[in-house]
């Protein structure tokens, strides 16, 4: 009975989310928080300046070799991030 109740709560929440206008910020909030677990540690340390702009993804790298690696595969990226959060927040990605 218990877990049920709190499906219920949060469901109430995303609702609440929603109506206010507040569900595509928190899962944007979301996707850029789950950058450095979704990529690991490493990764994570070379990119700096993380954010969402018109459903687009937006990261520096700090290596031009990375950079290149990501570009190859950003639509899969792009993918995986939005499962990871269970939410389409994200259509692109760009790396400069």
């Amino acid at each position: 009975m218990r877990r049920q109740n709190a499906e219920q709560l949060g469901s109430l929440v995303r609702q609440f989310l929603r109506e206010e206008g507040l569900e595509t910020p928190y899962n944007e909030y979301r996707l850029i928080q789950a950058w450095p677990e979704v990529m690991g540690e490493g990764i994570a340390r070379l990119t700096t300046d993380i954010h969402i702009k018109n459903r687009i993804l937006y990261i520096h790298l700090r290596s031009s070799v990375l950079r290149q690696e990501l570009m190859i595969n950003r639509r899969k990226l792009a993918q995986r991030l939005n499962e990871y959060i269970n939410a389409q927040v994200i259509e692109n990605i760009v790396f400069s």
